[in-house]
């Protein structure tokens, strides 16, 4: 069975009032749950919960090489070696800068244990639903 992969990323908000402040976050892949990724923020304060955000694993793929994306997800090549992540709505979102060689790496490994075309044969739809229900 493959395995899950996480990698820590540090990541910008160059939208923000704080444009240059690292927070720390990490990119995840279950699985068996092989379309997604995960990008996760540690709570701010005691008794918070992380924040994560599950997303396409070929969205990210693609928005490495060219913008991709509706709604609430969009992936943009950044300058600089970056890759933007756009999440939220029009009226309510945040810019995320992150490395592209990170995503690249995380990517990889993701790509290695579940490749491209083949995520149907990993899928755990009554695990992929009881996550949802819970």
């Amino acid at each position: 069975m493959p395995a899950a992969v996480s990698r820590p990323i540090s990541v910008t908000l160059p939208e923000s009032p704080y444009p240059h402040v690292l927070l720390a976050g990490e990119l995840r892949f279950d699985p068996t749950l092989p379309y997604g990724v995960g990008l996760a923020f540690p709570p701010r304060r005691p008794g918070d919960e992380e924040l994560v955000w599950w997303f396409g694993r070929e969205l990210l793929a693609e928005g490495r090489h060219a913008r991709s994306g509706e709604g609430d997800v969009l992936v943009a090549p950044g300058v600089d070696g970056r890759v933007l992540v756009t999440l939220g709505s029009r009226t309510d979102r945040a810019v995320i800068s992150a490395p592209a060689a990170t995503v690249d790496a995380f990517l990889a490994d993701t790509f290695a244990q579940v490749p491209p075309g083949t995520e149907s044969a990993h899928l755990d739809l009554d695990l992929g639903l009881a996550r949802l229900l819970a």
